[in-house]
Formats: C-alpha cells, structure tokens, sequence
C-alpha cells in the first residue's frame, strides 16, 4: 500500500511540474485545494493508464521501439499522457493536454521528474 501511495505522490510530483513548466498543459481550479485533490485524481488515471494499457501499446510497438533505438518510446509517453488528458475530460477533472508535440515534452518531464522521485522517496511495502 505504501508503494502505491510514494508512486501516486511521484505522479502527482511529476505532473505538477508538466503543468507548470508547459503552457498547454492545464489543471484549472478555483483554489489550491482543489487544485491538489484533481492533481492527485489525474496523478490516479494516470498511473491506471500506465499500468492497464501502457504495456499493451509497448507490446505493439516493440517493432518500432527497436528500429529507432528506443526514442518510439517518447511517441508511447506521449500517448499515454493523451489519453490521461481525454479520459480526465470524461471524468470531469480539469486537466487537459493541447497537442501531440506537448505530449511529448510533458511526457518526458513527466518521465525524469518521476524518476528522480522515485529515487528521493521510499518505495518498501
């Protein structure tokens, strides 16, 4: 449970930064409470978005991911922060991506902010 916890908190790290850094990355809200309850709601689809479909699009796209020597791999990040973006929109949560090529910037943030997360907080169960 404590893993689940550090990785929804790493996500939700991560996300904030995207948000802040990008411009067409948005997470609208009329307070800051507000703000940190979606931001830990979209921090929620997205870790389910990784952990359900992720493998699945890796999976088919391993072709690809081989033949550019793993950079496809920033094209599946981004993909995966789409359809966070669009699932987000269907649950109503104010958090919305503008375009592939943030996409693919947020999603590379979003890929070393989390990582230096994880290396900072404790992930033992």
């Amino acid at each position: 449970m404590k893993n689940f916890l550090v990785k929804t908190i790493a996500n939700a790290g991560a996300l904030a930064v995207a948000v802040w850094l990008l411009d067409k990355i948005t997470l609208t809200g009329d307070s800051t409470g507000k703000k940190i309850w979606t931001l830990i709601l979209v921090a929620l689809v997205f870790g389910l978005v990784n952990f359900l479909v992720k493998p699945i699009v890796k999976m088919l796209a391993l072709p690809l991911v081989i033949l550019t020597l793993g950079l496809f791999t920033l094209v599946v990040n981004a993909l995966m922060l789409l359809l966070t973006s669009w699932l987000s929109d269907k649950l109503d949560l104010s958090f919305h991506v503008e375009g592939f090529w943030t996409a693919v910037v947020g999603g590379l943030i979003i890929s070393i902010v989390s990582w230096a997360l994880h290396v900072v907080l404790p992930d033992e169960d």
